[in-house]
Formats: structure tokens, sequence, C-alpha cells
């Protein structure tokens, strides 16, 4: 009986590019792993020279970190691509964006510099339309949050029920206009994401009901620079 032979081992990338891309109109819809599917697709379609893992199963060298939630609309996701040769940014950018599907947008293409995107990513600020909800109770609901010390949401996860405190991640909350909030959160652990600072506010409020499920919408994520966001593809 032969031995299996170790698999070959893959050179390391010879160039790291972070691409930012938004998701609009229909695409909020797509999963994480729909993007990943489409990119990767949209990749071989543009002859990117990608470098790949080693191992048994090679995949190419892509990061994606805190990818935004199924249904979320973004103007500002991020991914990092290892690469097999040296090509102009301005390149990727330009075939990428003929290859992807409707709704998915690459924005901009940069060298990888400094701390590593997941570091570089800390907070998030998002747009949250919650129809049906009167002003003065989504003032009266977001003046009771922003005022608590504590405030804990219930979430189904695939290990059942967890319960947990948004608070701590809370850097800003205020109403923008009649449907209207505007929250920025620093990522933790647990991730608070928008949907938990819905359930937040109807908890602390009865009142603040809505006509239907809110949608989110991602404007930017970065560094926290003590009052906001920074830009996360400047080294």
């Amino acid at each position: 009986m032969g031995t299996r032979q170790p698999p070959q081992q893959q050179a390391p990338p010879v160039q790291k590019l972070r691409l930012e891309y938004s998701k609009r109109g229909r695409a909020r819809f797509a999963s994480h792993r729909d993007f990943a599917r489409a990119l990767e697709r949209a990749i071989r379609r543009a002859e990117i020279p990608m470098a790949y893992s080693s191992g048994f199963s090679p995949h190419p060298r892509i990061s994606y970190p805190n990818a935004a939630p199924t249904g979320a609309a973004s103007e500002c996701e991020y991914v990092e691509l290892g690469l097999a040769l040296v090509v102009e940014p301005d390149w990727v950018q330009r075939v990428l964006g003929e290859a992807l599907p409707l709704g998915l947008d690459i924005i901009r293409v940069v060298p990888a510099e400094g701390p590593s995107l997941t570091e570089r990513l800390q907070a998030s600020r998002w747009l949250i339309d919650v129809v049906g909800v009167p002003r003065p109770v989504m003032e009266q609901a977001v003046a009771s949050l922003m005022g608590a010390e504590h405030v804990l949401v219930q979430r189904q996860t695939k290990a059942g029920v967890r319960e947990f405190d948004v608070r701590p991640a809370v850097l800003a909350l205020s109403v923008v206009d009649d449907r209207t909030l505007d929250f920025t959160g620093r990522h933790e652990v647990p991730l608070v994401r928008a949907d938990d600072v819905v359930s937040a506010l109807a908890g602390l409020v009865p009142a603040f009901v809505l006509a239907r499920p809110a949608l989110v919408t991602r404007l930017a994520q970065g560094p926290w620079l003590g009052d906001s966001i920074g830009d996360p593809l400047v080294g």
C-alpha cells in the first residue's frame, strides 16, 4: 500500500491588496457565503494571479474581516487578497468591478500597509430605518438606552438563546429624522449588531414597535479615534 505524499507547499504571497466594496440594492440580501462565491468567480474570470494556501485543499488567500450580516446594506466592506504576482491596484479594481454582480461595487484597492484589517476595524456606524415608530417614542427610547448603565437583550444562536449587555458597545446613538436612527458601535465579543440595538430600545420602551423589520445600512467602519471612525485603509 502506497504512502500518501505530503501536500505541496505553496509560496507565500508576494503582494497583498486591500479592497473596499459596497453592497447595495438587492445585493444587501446576499449572505457572506454568497459574496465569497461571487468574489472567487470574479477573480477567476478576471484572471487575477492569486496566491494559494498550502495543504491538500489549497484555497485562494482571501481574508474577509467583519462582514456585514445578511440583509444589511453597506458602503464600507473590506477584503484582503494575497497575490502570486505584483499587479497594479487600479487594474484589480477595474477588472473585478467588471466581473462582479450588480450591487457589489469595488470602491478602492490599495496595497496592504500597517496593522491587519481585523485590528483596524474597531467600530461601525449604521443608519437604522425604523418605520412606524413615532419620533417622540424614538427619542424616549434612545434617551433611556444612553442613560442606562446596562441593557440586556437576548439573541437566538446556534447554541440556543444567549443574553448579553449591549450598552458598553454603544458609542453613539441619535435620532436623525422621523424614521431613522444613527448608531455607532464598538466591535466587541459578542458583536453588538444594529438589530440588537433595536431589540434593546423595544425592551426599554414598549411603545417602540416597528411597522416592519428594521433595514440597516453600514456607513463606515474602521479604527475608533475617540469621537469618530477613521479610515482603515490609511496605514
